[in-house]
């Protein structure tokens, strides 16, 4: 029977799992127009997780124009694991980020680029370097890309870009702009939210007070399909961004609270 005018499209059911327990780790991948990369990725991150930790991916459609959809669709019915978002316009990646990490379940948040660049099986080196860093104020540990392999005018761009952050916010971070972190989902979920918010992300978690590691990651060439990034956006967006983040900074004191004793 046809539906009628105006109805919603109902969607063939998926394979689920019952959320019985909450997961140790949520993986957070936000994509736009990377068809062709999200089965291999999603297979990559799978294979490199399973049996080592109690894991989720969510993974967030930007309001992709290509087969996105499509393909995440059918990797849902593959995957019991697997959540998928979807804006129904494009709204950036930081809002695309926003949208996993509201809905991710797990204490512990990981994020990986979705142009399958970030090696997933370096989460586990983030997850490790947390568990022996004995320190109970850190709020974060950042991927520092070895090795990029991007072409020679955007590692320029890259380099230039960190040496004016780390001068103009003092935030001593080597490579703000990978994408393989792993953080408090209670401490991401406390900052400002702003779009490009993304790439200050170390500098924000100290702006609140918290401690930031950072860990050697892998890098590899994109397998498939285009950046959507270019020099001169990433450039002027960038510095206008930095400016309002060190206004937050000049404008955040941190208070010494001391306990009152009850005599």
């Amino acid at each position: 029977m046809a539906a009628r005018p105006g109805a919603p499209e109902l969607s063939p059911p998926e394979l689920s799992v019952p959320e019985l327990s909450v997961p140790e780790l949520s993986v957070v991948v936000p994509v736009h127009d990377e068809a062709a990369n999200i089965a291999p990725l999603i297979a990559e991150i799978d294979a490199a997780l399973s049996g080592r930790i109690e894991f989720e991916i969510v993974y967030v459609d930007d309001g992709s124009g290509d087969a996105s959809a499509e393909e995440l669709a059918r990797a849902r019915r593959c995957h019991p694991r697997l959540k998928v978002l979807r804006h129904r316009a494009q709204c950036g990646q930081s809002a695309a980020l926003g949208t996993g990490i509201a809905a991710a379940r797990a204490e512990w948040i990981a994020t990986l680029d979705g142009d399958g660049q970030n090696d997933p099986a370096d989460i586990l080196s983030l997850v490790e370097a947390r568990d022996e860093s004995g320190d109970p104020n850190l709020r974060m540990i950042a991927g520092v890309r070895r090795k990029r392999r991007d072409s020679p005018l955007r590692r320029l761009s890259s380099r230039i870009a960190n040496a004016v952050r780390r001068r103009v916010l003092r935030d001593a971070t080597t490579d703000t702009g990978c994408g393989l972190k792993l953080f408090r989902r209670e401490a991401y979920l406390a900052l400002p939210a702003f779009d490009h918010m993304h790439r200050f992300l170390p500098a924000l978690i100290k702006r609140g007070g918290g401690a930031v590691l950072e860990v050697p990651v892998g890098h590899r060439p994109r397998r498939a399909g285009a950046s959507h990034y270019g020099m001169l956006n990433r450039a002027w967006i960038g510095l206008v961004d930095m400016l309002g983040v060190a206004w937050l900074q000049r404008r955040m004191k941190y208070p010494v609270v001391e306990e009152m004793d009850e005599s």
